[in-house]
């Protein structure tokens, strides 16, 4: 599928989430069924994944998380790095990322993620510990909200530069900037969710249905 160069507007996303509604909700569905009936080791996959993905693509996050797949459990740094590359645009700093969260994680939880992260009460502080401990490297709110989203967890916006350019040609934000700090992030998040009750689109399906229109695809 081409990707679309056309003008913005809420009817053309309208038009795009009725066209791949069918698409959106099944992605959706297997995301919640990591939460459902993925392991820690599997929790643990898609946080790296989304260590792979910050500033770079989600392709060459794929791309990535199956050449280290081997090292996820206890490799070390140069093994990880090793496998990085020639695959990922940044292999050094990205095995130093995991190598580092996995060490903290072992000793904060045992790498109990799931226990971790259901300990919150509030959905917004599971992800703000995720952005703030500083055992854990490489997510921002961006890439903490990817991660919470895949495996399952419901309402946070992955505010990238494809769904902020979109955005941005619908004078919903005035640039398509990414918001560095919580209070921009959470002030654009809500900008979204107004969106989302201005079309009736589901919060968790419009990311993707924005996503998808800038790239022609649905990924993860």
């Amino acid at each position: 599928m081409e990707k679309v160069k056309d003008t913005l507007t809420i009817d053309r996303i309208l038009e795009a989430h009725e066209e791949r509604r069918d698409e959106i909700k099944q992605r959706l569905s297997e995301f919640e069924n990591v939460w459902k009936d993925g392991d820690d080791d599997r929790l643990w996959e898609e946080m790296v994944f989304c260590f792979f993905t910050g500033g770079c693509s989600a392709k060459m996050g794929l791309r990535s998380i199956e050449a280290v797949r081997p090292f996820l459990g206890d490799g070390t740094q140069p093994e990880i790095a090793s496998a990085l590359s020639g695959v990922h645009r940044y292999p050094n700093a990205r095995a130093r990322y995991v190598y580092a969260s996995r060490s903290f994680l072992k000793e904060h939880c045992n790498l109990e993620i799931r226990k971790k992260l259901e300990s919150f009460d509030c959905h917004l502080e599971r992800r703000d510990w995720l952005v703030r401990e500083k055992g854990i490297k490489g997510l921002g709110y961006k890439e903490a909200s990817h991660f919470l989203r895949n495996i399952g967890l419901k309402g946070y916006a992955i505010l990238d530069k494809h769904v902020l350019k979109c955005l941005a040609e619908l004078k919903i934000i005035d640039s398509p900037k990414p918001p560095n700090t919580r209070s921009r992030y959470l002030r654009v998040e809500d900008q979204l969710r107004d969106l989302t009750e201005r079309t009736k689109i589901d919060f968790d399906e419009m990311d993707l249905v924005l996503w998808s229109m800038k790239t022609g695809q649905i990924l993860k």
